[in-house]
């Protein structure tokens, strides 16, 4: 609620009045979708368990690394199932936003996990260059056919969920990558199939190492941004500021901060300076100016702190 003590004005941006309120145990984005996860999970499994078969029975180390890529891909999307139920743990007085951020966690190990499947991949297809070894370009395109078919599903389950949520969408991306890596496969297969050449087996891998690095890069950087406390995307802080500062009983704004909790849960905060007449009517203020917040930068969750002209004075920290 609103409360005025001595000179300052401290709340959440939203009208209490209006009996909403800002808890921080609202379902995140990734909750939402559990359902696509775990539908998701049980189709890279089955595909991992058809890879592994069918690189022992076609000798295919790109069958081999495709497996691998998915079973770790497997392994990111059951990390996001835990983290998606993690994160639904309400909050309590030590972590205050409960567990939310363990999405974007799930989401960073994920990133981590893939650099060094690629890595296992080149060294694998160094010696394979080397030394060359028996394929079975049929066994390979059967498998990376059925693999295929697997994960357009997958990307079919996800599509919606991977709009809303990052953890969501590192598991679209994983999945798009088993994709892509079961054409190649099936294009690889078809080579070593028609012409005997053993070596497109070797290319297929590196291949697939060449798809995963730039996602994965892409997913990482994008984590470490949420974790780092960085405004959220696509957000401009001045121009935040100017949105607060056309409301006319607003002189000054400083203290301005905005970033994000999880995919889909941007918050802010900031003092707002008003004439000492003005606090008089602070309820009012404050609803006027989450609305602005609300409405032009889809922030629900801010918390402004009302205070007259000289207040920012008496205080430690350095203003923004």
């Amino acid at each position: 609620m609103t409360e005025l003590s001595g000179r300052r004005t401290e709340t959440t941006g939203e009208p209490m009045g209006a009996g909403h309120g800002h808890g921080h145990g609202m379902a995140t984005a990734g909750a939402a979708n559990r359902s696509r996860l775990a539908i998701v999970l049980a189709l890279m499994l089955s595909v991992a368990v058809a890879q592994v078969l069918g690189a022992a029975f076609s000798g295919s180390l790109a069958l081999l690394a495709d497996a691998g890529h998915t079973v770790t891909d497997s392994l990111g999307v059951a990390l996001a199932l835990v983290a998606v139920w993690v994160a639904s743990r309400p909050a309590t007085t030590q972590r205050t936003f409960g567990f939310q951020r363990a999405e974007i966690l799930a989401a960073a190990v994920n990133a981590l996990v893939l650099f060094v499947l690629c890595g296992f991949i080149v060294v694998e297809a160094v010696e394979r260059l080397q030394s060359p070894a028996e394929v079975s370009g049929l066994g390979m395109v059967a498998v990376a056919a059925f693999g295929l078919v697997a994960n357009v599903i997958g990307l079919l389950v996800l599509r919606g969920g991977a709009k809303e949520s990052l953890n969501v969408k590192s598991a679209y991306v994983e999945v798009l990558g088993d994709a892509l890596a079961s054409v190649g496969v099936i294009v690889g297969g078809l080579v070593v199939w028609i012409t005997g050449w053993a070596q497109a087996d070797t290319v297929v891998s590196l291949l697939i190492a060449a798809i995963i690095v730039p996602r994965a890069w892409s997913l990482l950087r994008e984590a470490v941004h949420i974790l780092l406390e960085a405004a959220p995307k696509g957000m401009d802080l001045d121009e935040v500021r100017g949105h607060l500062l056309g409301h006319p009983a607003v002189i000054d704004v400083h203290d301005l901060h905005a970033w994000t909790i999880t995919s889909g849960l941007p918050v802010m905060s900031a003092h707002v300076v008003v004439a000492e007449s003005d606090l008089k009517d602070s309820g009012r203020m404050l609803d006027e100016l989450h609305e602005c917040l609300a409405g032009h930068f889809d922030v629900d969750h801010s918390t402004l702190q009302l205070e007259p002209p000289g207040h920012a004075d008496h205080e430690g920290a350095s203003h923004a």
